[in-house]
C-alpha cells in the first residue's frame, strides 16, 4: 500500500540555531518562516522542527514543563498557526517533536508530586524507596551519573533515565496515559502533519528494578538493559497509536534505539506502532555504544556497508525506513564519515548525499547537511554546552583517559557540532544574527555557507537540490521512491553499490566511499547524476575515482 508520507523529503531543523529573526542569538519561529523561501527552493516537503515547548533547556527543549505552549525564546503559538499556515501555502507540511518518557522537573506535575507525597502526581513519575541506605538500584542514567536523584527533605528517590531534571513519566499509569493522549490530540487538531517521537523506547521500565553487574568504574550499569524496549511496551504502543495516531491522517516517525530487526514487523509492519522509524545501527558506527563516546571502533567501509544494507533489508520485508546520516544528536556526516580529511569537501559530501538520498525509505536531512557543514574543534571544555558533551569528557577521564584524549572524544562526538549555528553567509555570525548567539559558530563559516553556494551550478547545495528533484519529480521518481532495493554484496570493499527496481526500468547507484582509484564491471547503462564531470567508461567497466558517485540506468 502506497502512503502519502513515503512520498515526502524531510528537513530537520534545531530552531535555537537556525535563524534568529529578533537578534536575541537564539535561532526562533519567525526566523523559521523567514527562511520558506529558501526551504521551498531546496525541494524538500516537510519540515520537522526539535522542540519548541516551554522548557528551561537544560537539554535543549526535550525537558518540557509545558506541552501546550510555546518557548518565549521561539515566539508564540500564533507564530506556530503563522508557520503552518504560510509553509502549507508552499507544499511544506510540518512535524513537531514529541517527548513523553519523560517531562521536566519544572512541570507542574512533578513539581506537585514533590510538595505533596499523597496527591495523585505522585503517581505520573517513578518514585521508589532507598535500598539499604542506597540509591534503589545501580543503573547509570544516558546522561551519566545514577538515574536516581533524593528528593529533598524525604528519604525518596525518583527516576530519570536522562537528566536529573528530566523525570521519567511512569506510563504504567492509566490516567497519565490519557493527559498524554489528549495532549497529543490537541496538536494534531491544530494541523500538524505528525510527529517525531523522541526515546519512546524507554516509556517501559522492568518492574522488578533490580541492579545488575557493574560495567564501568563508577560501578553503575547501562540502565538500556533494563529501561528500553521491555517485555509489555507493545501494549503502551498499541493504545498509544489507537488513542491518537490512528484518528488522524499524519505521519509517525519513531526514536527507537534498542529495536532488533525481528522486532521491526511490530513496530512498521502493516499494524506497526509507527509510520517508520530510524535505525541507528549503522548511524552508530564510530562507537561501540551511542552513550560511551571514548569506546572509539576503527570501522571499515566494508562494515558501513554491510550494516546500511541489512538495515535495508530488514526494513523492505515488513515496511517503511526513515533514512538519515545526520541529526541533532550526531556529528556532522562528512566529518563522520569521509575518513580522508582531503575529500571533507564537495567529493565526499556528494558522495555521502547520493548514496543515502536514493535508499528505499523516506529521507530527512539536518540543517546545514546540504552545504557540507564539518565538525568544529573545541579547545576547552567550557565551550561546550551539550550535557552529554560534559557527561562523557568526565566520564573518559574517570575511565583511565587524558584530558587532552578526552576532549578529542567529545570534539569527535559531541552533539554540540549539529548544533552550531546555521551558516548562512560570510558576515558575523554567519548571518545567523546579528547578535553573539548561545552557542559558537563553527570556525570555518566564511568558507562554508548557503551565501557563497546559492549559485554556484558545482556546489554541493545545488547538488541536493539536483538529488532531491530527481527523487520526487523526474520520470524516475516511481522507482527512486516505490521500487525495490536490492544491495550488490559482490563489489571492492569500498564500493556501495544498489539497484532500484521500477516496474519498467532499473536503476543503479554506485559509490566509491574512498580516496582510493577503483574500477568495477557495469554492464551499458545511462547516465542521471555523478559528482564528477564525465564518467569514465571503458566497455564493460567503469573507473570510479575518489569519492565518485553515480546515478545509472541500465539499458
Amino acid at each position: 500500500m502506497k502512503n502519502w508520507w513515503q512520498e515526502e523529503v524531510i528537513y530537520q531543523i534545531y530552531p535555537k540555531s537556525f535563524n534568529d529573526s529578533n537578534n536575541d542569538g537564539i535561532g526562533d519561529i519567525n526566523g523559521i518562516r523567514e527562511k520558506l523561501p529558501y526551504l521551498e527552493d531546496l525541494g524538500i516537503t516537510m519540515i520537522w522542527i526539535c522542540p519548541i515547548f516551554k522548557s528551561p533547556m537544560i537539554d535543549n527543549g526535550y525537558d518540557i514543563s509545558d506541552y501546550q505552549d510555546i518557548n518565549p525564546d521561539f515566539g508564540t503559538i500564533h507564530d506556530l498557526e503563522d508557520l503552518i499556515k504560510e509553509a502549507e501555502q508552499r507544499g511544506i507540511k510540518i512535524i513537531l517533536d514529541l517527548v513523553v518518557n519523560h517531562s521536566s522537573d519544572e512541570h507542574p506535575w512533578f513539581q506537585e508530586a514533590l510538595e505533596n507525597p499523597s496527591s495523585k502526581y505522585r503517581d505520573y513519575y517513578i518514585f521508589r524507596k532507598p535500598s539499604n541506605g542506597a540509591p534503589p538500584n545501580n543503573w547509570r542514567s544516558i546522561f551519566g551519573g545514577s538515574v536516581w536523584e533524593k528528593v529533598r527533605n524525604e528519604e525518596i528517590y525518583y527516576m530519570h533515565t536522562f537528566d536529573k531534571k528530566q523525570p521519567d513519566l511512569n506510563f504504567e499509569n492509566p490516567e497519565l496515559r490519557r493527559e498524554i493522549y489528549s495532549m497529543i490530540n490537541w496538536w494534531l487538531d491544530k494541523g500538524i502533519a505528525g510527529f517525531r517521537i523522541d526515546s519512546i523506547t524507554f516509556i517501559k521500565k522492568d518492574q522488578d528494578y533490580s541492579s545488575l553487574p557493574a560495567d564501568g568504574v563508577d560501578q553503575l550499569v547501562t540502565c538500556k538493559h533494563k529501561t528500553r524496549n521491555r517485555p509489555g511496551i507493545s501494549e503502551f504502543l498499541h493504545e498509544l497509536k489507537q488513542e491518537t495516531f490512528n484518528k488522524y491522517d499524519c505521519v509517525t516517525v519513531g526514536e527507537a534505539p534498542g529495536v532488533e530487526y525481528e522486532e521491526f514487523d511490530d513496530y512498521i509492519g502493516e499494524d506497526g506502532y509507527f509510520s517508520m522509524i530510524f535505525d541507528f545501527k549503522y548511524a552508530d558506527i564510530d562507537v561501540e555504544s551511542g552513550s560511551d563516546w571514548f569506546k572509539r571502533t576503527d570501522w571499515s567501509i566494508k562494515e558501513f556497508r554491510d550494516l546500511l544494507f541489512k538495515s535495508q533489508e530488514a526494513i523492505q520485508k515488513v515496511g517503511w525506513g526513515a533514512n538519515f546520516i545526520e541529526n541533532h544528536d550526531q556529528p556532522r556526516a562528512i566529518s563522520k564519515l569521509i575518513k580522508d580529511p582531503s575529500y571533507q569537501n564537495y567529493y565526499g559530501g556528494s558522495a555521502l548525499a547520493l548514496m543515502y538520498m536514493f535508499l528505499r525509505g523516506t529521507p530527512f536531512l539536518y540543517q546545514g547537511q546540504e552545504i557540507g557543514a564539518t565538525n568544529f574543534t573545541r579547545q576547552f571544555i567550557e565551550q561546550f554546552d551539550d550535557i552529554s558533551s560534559i557527561d562523557n569528557y568526565y566520564r573518559s577521564m574517570s575511565e583511565g583517559f587524558s584530558k587532552e584524549e578526552a576532549l578529542n572524544f567529545v570534539n569527535l562526538r559531541s552533539r554540540d557540532n549539529t548544533r552550531t549555528p546555521m551558516q548562512w553567509n560570510t558576515s558575523r555570525y554567519a548571518g545567523f544574527s546579528q547578535y553573539a548567539p548561545w552557542l559558537e559558530v563553527n570556525e570555518n563559516y566564511d568558507m562554508i555557507n548557503v551565501a557563497s553556494q546559492e549559485d554556484d551550478p558545482e556546489s554541493l547545495l545545488n547538488f541536493y537540490r539536483l538529488l532531491i528533484s530527481t527523487r520526487n519529480t523526474s520520470t524516475h521518481r516511481d522507482t527512486l521512491i516505490f521500487g525495490n532495493i536490492t544491495p550488490v554484496y559482490d563489489t571492492k570493499e569500498n564500493i556501495i553499490s544498489y539497484y532500484r527496481e521500477g516496474s519498467t526500468e532499473t536503476l543503479q547507484v554506485i559509490v566509491n566511499l574512498s580516496s582510493d582509484k577503483t574500477s568495477m564491471e557495469i554492464q551499458s547503462f545511462t547516465s542521471i547524476i555523478s559528482n564528477y564531470e564525465n564518467i569514465q567508461n571503458n566497455d564493460g567497466s567503469i573507473t570510479l575515482r575518489p569519492y565518485e558517485a553515480m546515478l545509472i540506468k541500465l539499458n
